[in-house]
């Protein structure tokens, strides 16, 4: 376009003016282009391209900012310093492009890209807390955050190695400590715990890049509270459902009748005192006698525990006196005990050894030891106690002890071997205590001991018997089975034997039926007279099997004539009892005829009639010289034993005609006839 024609008027002269600047900027805009804002990482290498300037030829590019880390090269705009964007995190660099005279200004903005580059920091490398007992879960202890100048998320871990669940963190990114379950100051009284912090990652996943952790360790106190009562010393601990009691069994202690015992007054198993349960807190203890001292008979140190006499005592009695200990801040936590003090009587003689040393040899483990001097006899360790002359000096309170060994052990005042011990010649010393003094006694002991070793058969190396074990094998089986055959014999014999006895008791019982009926006829007269048959047969009979009755001949043999005698004559204290007895179970009393009358004299006679045999004399039978008639009417009558009972109602029924066999004690008692 023309814009210099004189004709042209005004107007026209400004419109062609502006066409021409809008032109121009134009060309210069298009020439001088980049992009805004522009990302760029930190710690980057000098000279790395931060950006490219689009221009146009000829065209220059200048940077109108002092004194930053950039520079033109060409057309890019380059780093000419290492960024750091915990320094810097953004620039604005003013661009001046120049193109034929005319130019133009243009700013870039440079933002500073992080890169995990930095570590995180704890603030302290060591934190001490403390913490109670009994801290209810999920109580807090205390928050120990990391910083790290990138300003990532962290992530963190709790490890422990002495207590790893006692304690825990509120979350993963949340570096907050809770109780995890109750603590116990007697049990752990100081935890050590490591706590872990790690950038950008979560823990439970692999880091895809550098990953830097830190970590700081937490020493945590765990402070006692007073939450148990005072423990009388020594005792025995428990522990139930998580609480903690000491049991304490007493004391015990002596004093002497119408004696008052000067200064403390000395306590079994100790002297007596209390500690707080809590000892982390370790609060004074007050004493107090709250039952038992009726009589005011003791006192105690309030603040000791000490216990002393105040006046003596003249009733021989048992005295149990209760003893409180209470804290003396906290009143609330107290405990009791009992004292229990025997009153005794003084002693005047201390026990005493019979012996200034006892021998004793010893074969076994286990078995009495026997007097050496004696080996026939058991050795026995007794010490005396003069103040028991009433009793033979022995002492009920009185133990025995082996001083310093645990191999052996008396009883009773007798000495046993409780464990294996070489042979060998052992010295001790026995001590005799009288329990209710604590008055001792010692006296030497020499034990020899001299062990019988068993011997068994030997295996080979193989495994195998040889032949001289298998020949001692088969001689033990021989005696074994011997022993067998003797006993089976011998049982054989036996049995025999008794069945031969039984035989014999068949006889008698059917004699005893053969009397009955024979004699049943006989008539009776008023002086009875014996007639004694004895069966000589039988006198020299070896073969005691035998039934037979006869005698050489197959006949009686008279072997003597009794005159007449009364039977009241013949003495009770002779008759065998228990004879009669098994000769009622044997033969019924009702075999003898009911209806017959019986005289006073004549209670006291039994029947000759047993179940055993007579082996210091041979076995004795009863026969009759001749046969008797069926028709005679005689009569044979067994007294039975409980004739007694029916005495009375037989004195008053007539004496009868009838003539009786009657059988005298002496005769039950011998076997050797019967009277008539």
């Amino acid at each position: 376009m023309d814009c210099i024609d004189p004709h042209l008027s005004v107007g026209k002269f400004f419109i062609c003016l502006l066409l021409v600047l809008f032109q121009a900027s134009n060309a210069t805009s298009q020439s001088c282009s980049f992009e805004s804002p522009v990302q760029f990482q930190e710690n980057n290498s000098v000279g790395d391209v931060v950006t490219t300037i689009s221009v146009t030829p000829g065209e220059t590019i200048a940077i109108t900012n002092a004194n930053v880390p950039f520079g033109i090269n060409g057309n890019q705009l380059i780093a000419t310093e290492v960024l750091d964007r915990e320094e810097t995190q953004t620039y604005a660099l003013g661009i001046r492009c120049t193109l034929e005279g005319g130019s133009i200004s243009k700013t870039i903005v440079v933002i500073v890209q992080d890169v995990n580059d930095n570590k995180p920091i704890f603030e302290k490398d060591l934190y001490q807390e403390k913490v109670e007992e009994l801290s209810k879960i999920d109580s807090s202890v205390g928050e120990f955050p990391a910083t790290d100048l990138d300003g990532p998320v962290l992530y963190y871990t709790l490890t422990s190695e002495s207590e790893p669940d006692a304690f825990k963190l509120r979350s993963q990114s949340t570096p907050e400590i809770l109780v995890n379950r109750p603590l116990d100051y007697d049990k752990v009284k100081e935890v050590q715990l490591i706590l872990r912090a790690q950038v950008d990652t979560p823990l439970t996943s692999p880091p895809e890049g550098p990953s830097f952790t830190a970590t700081t360790t937490i020493m945590i106190s765990i402070t006692d509270t007073d939450n148990r009562p005072p423990w009388f010393e020594p005792c025995t601990r428990h522990t139930i459902n998580e609480v903690v009691i000491c049991q304490n069994p007493g004391y015990t202690g002596r004093i002497n009748l119408n004696e008052q015992e000067t200064g403390v007054l000395p306590l079994k198993p100790g002297p007596l005192y209390a500690v707080d349960g809590d000892f982390g807190i370790k609060e004074e203890i007050t004493y107090y006698i709250i039952a038992g001292n009726e009589d005011s008979l003791f006192q105690i140190n309030p603040n000791s525990g000490n216990i002393t006499m105040l006046r003596p005592t003249d009733v021989v009695k048992e005295i149990a006196l209760t003893v409180l200990a209470a804290q003396t801040k906290n009143t609330h936590q107290l405990a009791t005990t009992t004292v229990t003090i025997s009153v005794r009587v003084t002693s005047l003689h201390a026990p005493e050894f019979q012996k200034t040393q006892y021998e004793a040899l010893i074969t076994s483990v286990g078995s009495m030891a026997m007097d050496l001097t004696n080996k026939d006899q058991p050795l026995q360790i007794i010490a005396t106690d003069e103040d028991y002359i009433g009793a033979g000096g022995i002492n009920p309170n009185i133990t025995y002890s082996i001083e310093g060994s645990s191999d052996f052990a008396i009883i009773g005042g007798y000495l046993f071997l409780t464990k294996d011990l070489p042979q060998s010649s052992v010295s001790l010393q026995v001590v005799a205590t009288d329990t209710s003094n604590d008055e001792t006694a010692t006296a030497a002991l020499r034990v020899e001991l001299t062990l019988v070793m068993f011997s068994f058969v030997a295996v080979g190396p193989s495994g195998e018997f040889g032949i001289v074990d298998m020949a001692a094998l088969g001689a033990t089986l021989g005696v074994l089975l011997f022993l067998c055959v003797l006993v089976i014999g011998l049982l054989v014999y036996r049995m025999r034997k008794g069945n031969a006895a039984w035989k014999k008791i068949q006889e008698a019982s059917m004699f005893r039926s053969s009397v009955i009926f024979v004699f049943a006829q006989l008539g009776q007269a008023n002086q009875k007279e014996g007639i004694q048959y004895t069966n000589e047969a039988f006198q020299n009979d070896d073969d005691r099997s035998s039934t037979g009755s006869g005698g050489p001949e197959g006949r009686s043999v008279l072997t003597s004539w009794d005159p007449p005698k009364p039977v009241e004559n013949i003495h009770s204290e002779e008759v065998n009892q228990s004879s009669s007895e098994r000769l009622r179970t044997q033969f019924p009393d009702n075999a003898s005829d009911s209806g017959s009358d019986r005289a006073d004299n004549e209670k006291e006679v039994k029947p000759i009639l047993t179940k055993e045999r007579r082996v210091e004399e041979g076995y004795k039978s009863v026969w009759f010289k001749e046969d008797i008639d069926p028709n005679a009417k005689e009569e044979v009558v067994i007294i039975p034993e409980n004739q007694d009972e029916h005495s009375d109602e037989e004195d008053e029924k007539p004496l009868s005609d009838s003539r009786k066999v009657l059988f005298a004690e002496t005769d039950l008692d011998s076997g050797l006839g019967v009277k008539f």
